[in-house]
């Protein structure tokens, strides 16, 4: 298959080509390389309606009218056929217009480009034209890419935080370094907001704004920096793993309810198959330190070592300041941190896949904003309770008790659920 993402003009124009000659999409996917569910849905998302006719007749859709008789429907002196049926406004005036749709259309190939009966049909046309399919994908593709890409949340959280710190006298550098975990964003980015008009502050309260003329940029300091992936690589967890044999691994994500809500922070103990969650206001790494935090408190730092040895995550912004997370107050590591490979979810695919419990409480879409760490830990008890055959039908709950013990359990403030009392439902939170 092309590892091109994205179709070309030229292999636009090679599709209406083929279209032209009847081809499957199954052929023209061949002929392009291409999957045939791509060439179907490129066809019919860039469609083109007309409403014409064939030669000799005007358009006329009306499923009576092989055998209308109708004259002078709109009582116009201007018009000039002798049947209503030739004229291409009869619809909006006769009673017993009915639209006939084209059940070849229903099917593939969805288009009249190499229809037979094309030159003497005079129902709509439904094309394909690789020129207007062309303008389309640049005009979404540019639209995509233009304007701010944030939910009233999170500017009212992002507002909240800058605009008093700008009015204090502050500038944009000052707060985007002070503030490098809770700003996901670039000092550029701020900028724009602000001259945007999104926050409560404005250019005026930027009097070095005001004073100089903008001036190019060769660099955009971002706040992910990927120099903190550096020696933490997923080559380099494989490597970690076969220094250390029969290590523990932990699997850390988030999960995301609506944007700019509240999200969730799960933490995966693989062999156990027993997760923890965390309500988090926002998607920060500031937000994620403090969790590690106060695990780092209530377990103690001898449990800690013992069951966060390694942990696995992905390349996400929140999880941007590893080194907060492996070192403790007074320098001393406490965990080891990796990264997964871009696009390789995969990686951490024991994670990924206890996700879908927590979706049977919360789908997709679910907004966790009415959500409090109580709900939170029900759900996580319910969910931990529940058997799995790959535990040879033990639950998560009890895998991990056997694993690290009772008191660590109790420390987390884990509960066993009775079997017949498990709920993973929305029903549950209710």
């Amino acid at each position: 298959m092309a590892k091109q993402k994205h179709l070309s003009i030229i292999e636009r124009c090679t599709i209406e080509s083929m279209l032209k000659e009847s081809a499957s999409f199954k052929e023209i996917g061949q002929k392009l390389n291409r999957d045939c569910t791509t060439i179907s849905k490129e066809v019919r998302r860039h469609l083109l309606f007309k409403k014409t006719g064939c030669f000799g007749k005007s358009f006329n859709d009306c499923a009576n009218r092989s055998s209308c008789d109708y004259t002078n429907l709109c009582s116009s002196p201007q018009c000039r056929t002798k049947l209503c049926k030739n004229c291409t406004a009869c619809h909006l005036h006769c009673p017993d217009y009915f639209k006939e749709y084209c059940k070849k259309l229903q099917q593939s190939p969805y288009v009249c480009n190499g229809c037979p009966d094309r030159t003497r049909c005079t129902l709509e046309k439904h094309i394909y034209s690789a020129m207007s399919a062309q303008k389309e994908y640049e005009s979404v593709r540019s639209e995509s890419r233009s304007g701010v890409c944030l939910s009233e949340k999170e500017v009212a959280s992002l507002d909240q935080l800058i605009s008093p710190l700008i009015k204090k006298g502050h500038s944009i550098h000052h707060i985007c370094s002070s503030n490098r975990s809770d700003i996901m964003f670039s000092e550029k980015t701020i900028y724009n907001y602000v001259d945007a008009g999104l926050f409560s502050a404005v250019n005026l309260d930027l009097p070095r704004k005001v004073k100089y003329k903008s001036r190019k940029s060769n660099h955009d300091n971002f706040k992910v920096d990927k120099g903190c992936r550096i020696g933490r690589t997923y080559k380099d967890f494989q490597q970690f793993l076969l220094s250390v044999p029969g290590c523990p691994v932990v699997q850390m994500d988030s999960v995301i309810g609506t944007k700019g809500g509240k999200v969730l922070l799960t933490i995966h103990f693989v062999k156990a198959e027993f997760m923890l969650a965390f309500l988090r206001d926002r998607n920060t790494a500031a937000s994620v330190f403090f969790i590690f935090e106060e695990l780092y408190q209530k377990l103690s730092p001898e449990i800690f070592k013992k069951i966060f040895k390694v942990i696995l995550t992905d390349n996400g912004s929140e999880f941007s300041d590893p080194l907060a997370i492996e070192m403790d107050d007074e320098n001393e590591l406490r965990t080891r941190i990796f990264y997964c490979d871009a696009s390789a979810p995969y990686q951490k695919g024991a994670i990924e896949n206890n996700h879908e419990f927590i979706r049977r409480v919360l789908p997709k879409g679910t907004s966790f904003d009415n959500l409090t760490q109580e709900k939170v830990n029900l759900m996580m008890n319910h969910i931990n309770s529940y058997r799995r055959a790959s535990l040879g039908d033990m639950s998560p709950y009890e895998m991990f008790r056997i694993i690290y013990g009772q008191d660590v359990l109790d420390a987390l403030g884990a509960v066993l659920i009775s079997p017949n009392d498990i709920n993973l439902t929305p029903e549950l939170l209710k």
